[in-house]
């Protein structure tokens, strides 16, 4: 595996593009979670450059001029890291490494270092190095060192193969071998969750730092992991929960993120297996974030790609604790944003009309926590006495926690 690097805070600058299809204010937004994602990382931000342009130029992304202009800021600052918000293509990574000097990372590398930081079990491990060799193939350029000195066999090195080209093929054989070991590892998981029965499967979904770790704790009175950065839950987790008398399994699940990486989509196949072979899903937001409705779009999103749209689910607003919002004076006749919106409001808003039983909590302090038990439990129950009509008088709902 590639090797996981002891992150010292270092600092950086990020670069994002102004384009016909991203507005001024969806790119401050993206940014704004880009410097999330480097604070995660390890990294602290000391400026942003925006470039307007039709569509990313093909040798360095933001054009020369601006690429001059970030050159000579890195330069005179010592800034070590210049963070692109969307993936490079080769080209690009290997045009911009060479004017810069520079580390050159984007969206889609920050995020595989994020992985790589955060998994604990063998099998996340496996799922991130497979990603991101996934990444590296087309991406080996002359900051490479050989990967390996000594290729042992005759005939394996063809004569006058460059160290590049034995790299690549290192890389391809060790991508097979990680396949074949992911393969393995995901019919052993195909099968325990055989062997779970006819029990009801419950998954949390939702975007990344979300609070989805908080809420699996509060329900299933563990202690899974969970802290405010983005990523902190990898590797599945399933909790056995009893609301009223009803028991279910319940299902922590690796945040989604507005542009995953398609490596990850692919390497994280068995994490999102669980999503896909859940009876019902929860899909918790993150009320607080002035981007909560982009942030359902997309995981809405992911849902469809994975074919798990179609499934039962309850909505569930976390963290109104932490709501917060700018009551317009009488006299401002400056048009009303999201920020000017109270929570009572957007309750009345196309929440009312979700075909979802939507409730809105705080996973923190457990207010509405009895309405959102009510309404989980419901679903949960309609699903078990499909599959069990003949043991239904054995279930009575009750809050447990008043009993």
């Amino acid at each position: 595996m590639l090797e996981k690097k002891d992150h010292q805070y270092e600092t950086a600058v990020l670069v994002g593009l102004i384009t016909q299809h991203q507005d001024e204010e969806k790119l401050t937004e993206y940014l704004d979670e880009l410097e999330f994602l480097a604070f995660t990382a390890g990294a602290t931000v000391d400026k942003r450059f925006t470039q307007k342009l039709s569509q990313p130029d093909s040798k360095t992304f933001v054009g020369s001029g601006k690429a001059e202009e970030i050159k000579n800021y890195v330069k005179e600052n010592e800034i070590g890291t210049v963070i692109f918000d969307d993936e490079l293509s080769p080209s690009q990574l290997k045009n911009l490494e060479k004017e810069m000097e520079v580390k050159i990372l984007d969206r889609t590398n920050l995020i595989l270092d994020i992985f790589a930081q955060r998994a604990q079990t063998s099998y996340a491990r496996t799922q991130v190095e497979l990603a991101q060799y996934q990444y590296l193939l087309p991406r080996l350029t002359r900051m490479w060192t050989h990967l390996e000195r000594q290729k042992g066999g005759i005939g394996m090195r063809g004569p006058g193969e460059t160290e590049i080209e034995t790299d690549r093929r290192i890389i391809r054989d060790r991508i097979t071998l990680l396949k074949d070991k992911l393969k393995t590892i995901d019919k052993q998981m195909a099968t325990q969750r055989n062997n779970r029965g006819k029990v009801v499967r419950v998954a949390l979904v939702g975007y990344t730092n979300v609070g989805k770790s908080t809420l699996m704790n509060a329900l299933s009175k563990s202690e899974v992991f969970a802290e405010n950065k983005l990523f902190a839950t990898l590797d599945t987790t399933v909790r056995k929960v009893v609301i009223g008398n009803l028991p279910f399994l319940l299902t922590d699940t690796v945040g989604f993120i507005r542009k995953l990486p398609t490596q990850l989509v692919e390497s994280f196949k068995s994490t999102l297996d669980e999503v896909r072979e859940a009876d019902l899903l929860v899909h918790v937001v993150d009320i607080s974030h002035e981007s909560f409705e982009d942030h359902i779009d997309s995981v809405n999103q992911i849902l469809q790609e994975i074919e798990a749209h179609q499934k039962p689910m309850v909505m569930v607003f976390n963290k109104i604790d932490a709501f917060a919002y700018e009551k317009k004076e009488e006299d401002d006749l400056t048009p009303a944003t999201k920020k000017n919106v109270s929570l009572e409001e957007w309750k009345k808003t196309w929440m009312a009309k979700s075909k979802f039983p939507t409730v809105f909590i705080s996973a923190l302090t457990k207010e509405n926590f009895p309405e959102m038990k009510k309404m989980i439990y419901d679903e949960v129950h309609k699903i078990h006495i499909s599959r069990f009509p003949y043991n239904d008088f054995l279930f009575e709902y009750y809050d447990d926690e008043e009993k």
